[in-house]
């Protein structure tokens, strides 16, 4: 018996804040969707690098942020050019944590999720 990663899934509260947020950072743009009555589900891919795929969840009615707890999880992105991604991400006041000893940093996106930005080796 195999088993292959398809999605990680975060939830939203502004669903086409979010949307843009990861295009500007990281390059993910939508591959599909699936619209409910109560929620949308919108797949984001990074142009077919990987098969990998970012499931964000917008509840229609949700109005308030989710809690996030201690936030201990996170998602990681390797970047071709991290001395630029981290210009960008800069720029973009979205850097949360930095550790230059460990060559990595870390971005969060508009709900407060952090993403791992390190080299590619």
């Amino acid at each position: 018996m195999k088993f292959k990663f398809v999605h990680n899934n975060l939830n939203v509260l502004d669903l086409e804040r979010s949307m843009k947020f990861y295009e500007e950072a990281l390059g993910l743009k939508e591959v599909h969707r699936l619209e409910a009555e109560g929620f949308t589900l919108v797949y984001l891919g990074d142009g077919g690098q990987t098969p990998h795929e970012l499931e964000l969840t917008w509840l229609k009615d949700r109005k308030e942020p989710y809690n996030l707890g201690e936030n201990e999880f996170h998602l990681a992105f390797t970047v071709d050019d991290y001395d630029a991604a981290h210009a960008k991400h800069k720029e973009m006041g979205c850097i949360c944590y930095e550790n230059p000893g460990m060559g990595i940093y870390f971005i969060n996106d508009p709900d407060g999720y952090w993403l791992e930005v390190l080299p590619q080796k």
